[in-house]
């Protein structure tokens, strides 16, 4: 199979979506890997290390479109990258279509077949190829929040620490999954004052059993929710719906409870965000404010540390590439229903019914398009 990855043109995003390493296990397994010129240049890797792994270097993207079968990304396309896919051909990426109908549209009017990292399942459950992502932005929130609070930022000018006589910083984390446990450990880990919220007891007897004393849980009702969120001085929002939009938790009225200065760090942005003020940032400006309260809303926080993300990603989403190109899609789809569950689209279909439910578009199941 011809399997190109092109350079990613998201604002600010510096990872990629095949590695040298990864492009000589494709090669190695027979397969023609294209890689646009500079691609790797956000993770340190030069064309010549795309070159000794045996890929072919192509000076545009417009050639990688046209030729590859299969498309290897990190984010979703862009609107001219969207221009370029045709009917018939593999994209192989994170998609997050739930909160994009403008994406949406393009991919089914174009009849690609999209494979969305963010839906392909475990064999234990979870979602394998959005877990390392999380983990990295489960401990940027912290990072980011952490700068966030300083006055010279915006903030309250709270150090989450705190020193000897001082307080610490009250973070508040919602969700306690794969990105609130990340943010959770970063924050007890700064000797922050920490609360997390679950709705599933088993997490919350989990988290309860892992940090002990460090930080406390708090079941997530309306009550409950609005007490922590008025008293944090950070908030994380860590709530996922797998492929569906994300419930917008905390609403604008609750910010008017918070303290000014205080910050709200919305890692669940790429499924429309889990507060009702937010809005899709980059890493160039990536916070506002609104009603007093800073917004960290950046749509691909893990490009910031581009390598880090890029490996970790490549790790668990090579596999997968190596059997659609190896086997096809459809063939590699219906002997493994866990990667069968990240198609998203096919022929012009919506086959993943979170995202036609978020859209109100009709369904088609995954076991028809397989058929």
């Amino acid at each position: 199979m011809i399997i190109g990855c092109p350079r990613e043109i998201k604002n600010h995003e510096y990872r990629v979506g095949l590695t040298p390493e990864s492009a000589r296990e494709l090669t190695a397994h027979g397969h023609v890997v294209l890689i646009e010129s500079g691609a790797g240049q956000g993770i340190g890797a030069t064309d010549d290390h795309y070159r000794a792994a045996g890929a072919r270097i192509v000076d545009m993207a417009t050639a990688i479109f046209a030729e590859a079968e299969m498309i290897v990304k990190v984010k979703e396309p862009q609107p001219v990258e969207r221009a370029m896919l045709r009917s018939g051909q593999i994209l192989y990426t994170y998609l997050h279509l739930a909160p994009d109908p403008e994406q949406t549209r393009d991919l089914q009017a174009s009849g690609v077949i999209g494979i969305a990292y963010e839906t392909v399942t475990g064999r234990q459950g979870g979602l394998p190829l959005l877990k390392p992502m999380s983990q990295v932005a489960g401990r940027m929130s912290i990072q980011a929040g952490a700068t966030a609070l300083e006055k010279a930022h915006g903030g309250r000018g709270v150090l989450l620490g705190g020193v000897p006589g001082v307080a610490p910083g009250k973070v508040t984390v919602i969700g306690g999954g794969v990105v609130g446990f990340n943010a959770a450990q970063m924050a007890v880990g700064l000797g922050a004052d920490v609360t997390i919220l679950d709705r599933d007891p088993e997490v919350l007897e989990r988290l309860g059993i892992h940090f002990e004393s460090r930080a406390k849980t708090r079941f997530s009702n309306k009550a409950n929710l609005a007490e922590c969120v008025a008293e944090a001085d950070l908030v994380i929002g860590a709530v996922l719906i797998p492929g569906a939009a994300a419930p917008h938790l905390v609403t604008r009225d609750m910010l008017g409870t918070m303290k000014p200065g205080s910050v709200l760090v919305d890692v669940a942005i790429d499924q429309g965000g889990c507060f009702e003020t937010s809005h899709p940032t980059t890493h160039a400006e990536p916070t506002f404010v609104v009603d007093g309260i800073v917004h960290y809303c950046v749509a691909n926080m893990p490009g910031a540390v581009a390598r880090t993300s890029t490996y970790a990603l490549n790790n668990v989403t090579l596999p997968h590439a190596l059997r659609i190109a190896g086997m096809g899609w459809k063939a590699a789809l219906n002997a493994d229903p866990c990667l069968a569950a990240g198609l998203n689209v096919w022929n012009g279909h919506i086959t993943c019914q979170p995202v036609a439910e978020a859209l109100d578009l009709p369904h088609l199941p995954v076991a028809q398009a397989l058929a």
